[in-house]
């Protein structure tokens, strides 16, 4: 995908030392509720309808949902985070999993938190789930690089995107 603009940084307080750490991600700026609970800093994820633990991955997730919703059009009620399914008999869950109008799978996300590298594991884990899922578009980021691809199930391969297209791009094509 194309470099987006830089966000506002993740800060939190780190226990040991009470100071704050910053974390840029390479996406478009969104405003979200945050509090602290007992002690642990949360955030809203307006899909789940509930406050979360904010942590490294934690941002990048919400802030990739809501690139989704603003930025590609995507209905927020066809969007499912850590979304729950099985592979090979074991519990699994997605981190996205956008829909297409018929309730089928038509994006699997998978967030890392920003310091991960995004490596073949990564991928594997994604393109593992979509065995299940049968999405035909992945997308893998840690927040600071994104990458996308098109799976094109009966040549048995996969195309990397410049950019993840609008949710009716994704559904028409």
């Amino acid at each position: 995908m194309r470099p987006r603009k830089i966000c506002a940084p993740l800060t939190k307080l780190d226990p040991r030392r009470s100071t704050l750490t910053v974390e840029t991600l390479n996406l478009p700026t969104y405003e979200f509720r945050t509090t602290e609970r007992n002690g642990t800093r949360t955030i809203y994820d307006p899909v789940r309808q509930t406050y979360v633990r904010l942590t490294p991955e934690e941002w990048v997730r919400q802030h990739f949902v809501q690139y989704l919703i603003q930025e590609l059009d995507v209905p927020a009620g066809l969007v499912a985070v850590e979304a729950s399914f099985r592979y090979q008999g074991q519990p699994r869950r997605a981190d996205a999993i956008v829909h297409d109008r018929q309730g089928d799978p038509l994006l699997v996300v998978e967030c890392k938190a920003p310091r991960v590298s995004i490596d073949q594991d990564a991928f594997d884990q994604c393109a593992q789930y979509n065995l299940v899922l049968k999405a035909p578009y992945l997308t893998v980021t840690n927040g600071q690089t994104h990458y996308a691809c098109a799976i094109d199930f009966d040549a048995q391969n996969y195309t990397f995107l410049d950019d993840l297209p609008p949710y009716d791009d994704l559904r028409s094509e």
